[in-house]
């Protein structure tokens, strides 16, 4: 289905160890705009996509988003790797430790576990495009957002990497949308079984 390179999409090289922004940057890993949800509703939706091209753009950029979890992971294991007690307590990360010790666990920066509850596969090719096109800057947003609490330069350059991604994103499924568009017409516009809208086909017909 892809190919799996063992390195991460982009580099990620931290050398000062922040558990406070470790805390935050978590919110990308396990939160409702972060990575592991896009990957796991990207490569849910696929499946009901009419139209092949729709199907090859899902499985792709679910595939990045996994790649994306992989640098979520990094960022916060290397600012959290051999911490000391002192630091653990001055940086208020207690909270995180006493759970997870410096594991690496999906989780918003609020201390809220990943839940699927977060995406959403509708089934329907028009509501899941436009699911993605929110979710996508859902998550531009929160990277914004960490590039304002965030003063280390080594990992800026990360999040700013994963945040032009977004964007990108943001501009396929948009290209999706309009190909859908342009492809269906007004009797699988919104579903794709003739079967369960027949009856409503025939008293709209009879309307008219």
């Amino acid at each position: 289905m892809f190919v799996y390179e063992k390195k991460l999409q982009y580099p990620v090289n931290i050398k000062k160890p922040n558990p406070k922004l470790a805390k935050v940057i978590s919110s990308q890993l396990g939160g409702a705009d972060g990575e592991l949800a896009a990957a796991i509703r990207y490569l849910s939706q696929r499946y009901t996509m009419p139209l092949p091209e729709l199907k090859a753009t899902l499985t792709d950029i679910g595939n990045e988003e996994l790649n994306h979890v992989e640098m979520i992971g990094a960022i916060m294991y290397q600012l959290t790797k051999g911490l000391s007690v002192e630091e653990i307590k001055k940086a208020g990360f207690e909270d995180y430790f006493v759970d997870h010790t410096t594991g690496v666990y999906p989780q918003s920066a609020a201390g809220v576990p990943f839940t699927t509850a977060y995406l959403q596969s509708k089934g329907d090719a028009i509501t899941d495009l436009h699911e993605n096109l929110a979710a996508e800057q859902k998550a531009r947003t929160t990277y914004d957002n960490i590039l304002r609490l965030c003063d280390d330069p080594d990992v800026k350059d990360a999040i700013r990497f994963l945040r032009e991604r977004e964007v990108v994103h943001y501009q396929r499924f948009g290209e999706a949308l309009r190909l859908l568009t342009d492809k269906l017409d007004e009797k699988n516009f919104y579903a794709f079984n003739a079967e369960f809208d027949k009856q409503c086909f025939i008293l709209n017909s009879n309307k008219k």
